[in-house]
C-alpha cells in the first residue's frame, strides 16, 4: 500500500479556511485532519469535514454527464458523454435566446464555498455573453454587506488572535461553537485570563463557564436593544466625542433615532429585562479593550441591516478603537481583492438583476421575459432559498430547462434535465481567501478526479466553446486562470505569484503587522476615510425599527448547527430533522420530548421530531438550516416557512418566520 500525507486547504463557507493534512491511501482519500500551516487551525478541524469522505464517495455522487429520463424531481437520470452534454445545453440555450431572448435564461450560483476561480471569472464571461439575467447575490450577508461596506468600507476587523486581549468581548448573534469553531479556543483562553463574555443571541450554546451575561433577544429586535444602548450612553454624556469629531460623520441622525429608546421600552419589544440590556452597556462602558464579534445571524429579518449598522457603530461612539483586542469583527472578506478586469475580459453584462431570495416567484410569475432556462452552480436553491413551496412548484415546470452542475445529486440536481458532475476541492487546483483568518492559501489537488468531474473554470470554458465563441476567456486553462487571479489579487502589504503560493501553500498579510489593529493600522476604506453612522445604503430611513405584525404566536429561527455548512454535507450530517422548542412553550401545548409535530404558518408546514430544551428562550422555536428534504417527514424543510420579503439591500428574511407547532 502507498500512504501518503498530503497538503489541502478547506474552502467552505466558514471564516476559518483551515489548512489540512489529508491522508491518501493507493490514491483514495483515507482520512482527513487539520494542519498548522494555517496557524489558527491548530491541527483540529470540524467534524462535517472530517467525515468529507462520505460526500467524496458517496453512491450519489454525480460522476458523468447525465440527462434526465423521469419526470421532474424523480431522480431518474442516464448517463451520457460530455460532447452529447455540450452540444444540448448549448443548443436549449441558443434556442431559448433566440425565442425569448437572453434574459429568459438565468444563472443560479452562490460562492461562499468556492476559490476564486470558481466563480466571477469565466462563469461571468460565459453568462455576460449570453446576455442572460443577472443574479442579485442577497440570499446571505447583503445586509451586514450594506451596513459595513456603507459605514467603514468593509475596514478589516479584529482578528481572532487578538481576542485574548479583551477585557469585555460581546458575541452578538453569532455561535462559534457552530460555524467558527477556530475562534472558540481564544474565547477560552480570553475568560481564563477575566475577559467578559456577553452573548446575545436568542439561544444559548454556552455553558454557564463561559460567559458571564445572555440576553436572549426575540428575533428581529437586536435593533431596539442596540439602540437603546447608545441612548444610555448619549444621556449621560459618555460618548467619545473627540473621535467622533475626528473620525466619523452623520452620527446625529443615529443618536435622534437612540432617543427614542429607552431601556424599558427596548425591555418590552426585544423580552429582555431592561436591567440585562443596562448592565451590558454598563460593560461596554467600562471594559477596556472591548470588542464585539458580529454574526450573520441578526441580519436575517427586515430590521437586520440596520441592527448591523447600529451594533457597528458603539465602537466609534465609545471610542472602542486602536488597541489590540478592542473594535468589531464581522467579515474580513475584502482583505484580498481581485481585480476582476486582469482575470477575464467579459463583456458588458448589463441585463436585469433577479434577486435570489425571489426565485419561487421568478419561476412562477409572468416575467417579461419569463425566466425559460435556468443553469444551477455553486448552490441548493431547492433547499436553500425561501418560500421552498413555491421553488419547488417552479422546478417542476417541464417547459423550463435546468441545467444543475455539482458534486452530488442535491434536492435541486433531481429536477434537472442536465446534470454535470463537478469536482470536490480534494480533485482541485485553486486559491483560496478567507473572509475571517488573514491568510491566502493554495490548494492542490491530492487524488485524481472521480468519474469525469470537471472544475467550474474548465466548464465554462468548455460550455463557451461549444456556443462557438473564440473569446479569450473560453481557450484559457485552469493553470492561465490561477496566474491571472494571483497577479490581480490586491492584498495589505504584499504581493504574490502563482509560483510563491505553490512554494510556501500560505501567504500572511501585513497591515503592517501580521494582524490589523482597527484606527492604529487599519482604517475605514471609505471615500473620505471617515465613518458614516447613517450611510445611504440603510435606505432614507436608517435605523428605523419594523414593529412585528404576524398573527402566528411562535418567532421560527433556523440558524445555522454544527452539522452542516448551509446545505453542503447535511445529506449525510443531519439525518433527521428536528424543531428545538423550550419547555414553557412545549407545555403550554401538550408536546413531550421526542413527539412527532407539524410547524406551521400560511406558507406551509414540516413535519419534524421535537426536541425540548431550555437553551432556547420562550417564544422561539429553531430548525437547522441546511437540512435536505429526505430529513423531514413530509419532504418539507425550515426555508418552506420562511417568507419571501426582502430587507435592507434585498436580503433574506428567514428569522421573520412566525409559526404554530401542534402535535402531528
Amino acid at each position: 500500500m502507498v500512504k501518503q500525507i498530503l497538503p489541502s486547504v478547506c474552502p467552505m463557507d466558514c471564516p476559518d479556511t483551515c489548512s489540512l493534512e489529508v491522508e491518501v491511501h493507493d490514491g483514495k482519500v483515507h482520512e482527513i485532519r487539520g494542519s498548522r500551516l494555517n496557524p489558527i487551525t491548530s491541527g483540529f478541524i470540524c467534524s462535517k469535514v472530517a467525515g468529507f469522505t462520505k460526500r467524496l464517495y458517496s453512491p450519489d455522487r454525480i460522476l458523468y454527464p447525465m440527462k434526465r429520463t423521469g419526470a421532474k424531481g424523480s431522480g431518474g437520470f442516464e448517463r451520457i458523454s460530455w460532447d452529447e452534454a455540450t452540444r444540448l445545453v448549448c443548443s436549449k440555450l441558443k434556442a431559448t435566446k433566440a425565442e425569448f431572448g437572453g434574459e429568459s435564461i438565468l444563472p443560479f450560483y452562490y460562492g461562499g464555498s468556492n476559490g476564486l476561480l470558481g466563480q466571477e471569472t469565466v462563469d461571468r464571461a460565459f453568462f455576460a455573453k449570453l446576455g442572460a439575467s443577472q443574479l442579485g447575490l442577497t440570499v446571505c450577508a447583503a445586509p451586514t454587506t450594506a451596513a459595513a461596506m456603507g459605514m467603514y468600507g468593509k475596514m478589516p476587523g479584529t482578528a481572532f488572535e487578538d481576542y485574548v486581549h479583551a477585557k469585555l468581548i460581546i458575541v452578538w448573534g453569532a455561535n462559534p461553537k457552530a460555524s467558527n469553531i477556530h475562534l472558540v479556543p481564544f474565547l477560552k483562553k480570553a475568560k481564563a485570563n477575566g475577559t467578559l463574555i456577553a452573548i446575545v443571541d436568542p439561544t444559548l450554546n454556552f455553558s454557564s463557564r463561559e460567559y458571564d451575561l445572555h440576553l436572549p433577544v426575540f428575533p428581529g429586535t437586536d435593533l431596539v436593544v442596540a439602540l437603546s444602548m447608545i441612548h444610555y450612553w448619549h444621556a449621560n454624556g459618555l460618548l467619545d466625542q473627540a473621535f467622533l469629531n475626528q473620525h466619523s460623520i452623520r452620527s446625529e441622525i443615529l443618536l435622534e433615532q437612540a432617543s427614542r429608546y429607552d431601556f424599558d421600552k427596548a425591555s418590552s419589544i426585544s423580552k429582555v429585562p431592561a436591567k440585562h440590556i443596562e448592565k451590558l452597556a454598563q460593560l461596554y462602558t467600562d471594559g477596556s479593550p472591548a470588542l464585539i464579534r458580529i454574526g450573520w445571524g441578526l441580519e436575517r429579518n427586515r430590521n437586520g441591516g440596520q441592527a448591523a449598522a447600529t451594533i457597528l457603530a458603539m465602537p466609534a461612539l465609545m471610542g472602542k478603537f486602536g488597541v489590540p483586542g478592542g473594535g468589531y469583527t464581522l467579515s474580513n472578506s475584502s482583505c484580498a481583492k481581485v481585480v476582476t478586469s486582469k482575470v477575464v475580459d467579459a463583456p458588458l453584462w448589463d441585463t436585469r438583476e433577479i434577486n435570489m431570495n425571489l426565485l419561487g416567484k421568478s419561476l412562477l410569475e409572468e416575467l417579461k421575459p419569463p425566466v425559460k432556462a435556468l443553469f444551477v452552480y455553486n448552490c441548493n436553491p431547492a433547499v436553500t432559498v425561501p418560500n421552498q413551496n413555491a421553488v419547488l412548484k417552479g422546478l417542476e415546470r417541464e417547459d423550463l430547462f435546468t441545467v444543475v452542475f455539482d458534486q452530488i445529486l442535491t434536492d435541486t440536481a433531481r429536477y434537472a434535465d442536465v446534470l454535470l458532475p463537478a469536482v470536490t476541492f480534494l480533485e482541485q487546483e485553486e486559491i483560496k481567501k478567507s473572509y475571517g483568518s488573514y491568510v491566502l492559501q493554495y490548494l492542490s489537488p491530492v487524488i485524481e478526479r472521480c468519474g469525469e468531474a470537471k472544475p467550474n473554470e474548465e466548464v465554462f470554458a468548455l460550455l463557451g466553446r461549444g456556443m462557438g465563441w473564440a473569446d479569450r476567456a473560453f481557450q484559457d486553462t485552469t493553470e492561465d486562470y490561477l496566474r491571472k487571479v494571483a497577479g490581480a489579487l490586491r492584498m495589505p502589504g504584499t504581493t504574490v505569484t502563482i509560483e510563491e503560493l505553490r512554494e510556501k501553500r500560505v501567504i500572511p498579510f501585513d497591515f503592517p503587522g501580521r494582524n490589523p489593529i482597527q484606527f492604529k493600522t487599519s482604517f475605514p476604506w471609505t471615500h473620505d476615510g471617515k465613518i458614516n453612522l447613517a450611510p445611504s445604503s440603510l435606505g432614507d430611513k436608517p435605523y428605523e425599527f419594523i414593529e412585528d405584525d404576524n398573527h402566528y404566536p411562535l418567532a421560527l429561527i433556523s440558524p445555522a448547527s454544527n452539522k452542516t455548512i448551509s446545505s453542503s454535507m447535511a445529506e449525510y450530517t443531519l439525518p433527521e430533522l428536528y424543531a428545538l422548542m423550550n419547555p414553557q412553550d412545549a407545555t403550554a401545548r401538550s408536546l413531550a420530548d421526542g413527539a412527532t409535530v407539524r410547524v406551521f404558518n400560511d406558507l406551509g408546514e414540516v413535519h419534524c421530531k421535537l426536541r425540548v430544551s431550555a437553551g432556547i428562550r420562550a417564544g422561539v422555536v429553531a430548525i437547522p438550516k441546511g437540512a435536505w428534504r429526505k430529513s423531514s417527514r413530509n419532504g418539507l424543510t425550515a426555508t418552506a416557512l420562511a417568507p419571501d420579503t426582502l430587507g435592507t439591500a434585498g436580503g433574506a428574511c428567514f428569522n421573520d418566520s412566525r409559526v404554530e407547532v401542534a402535535a402531528l
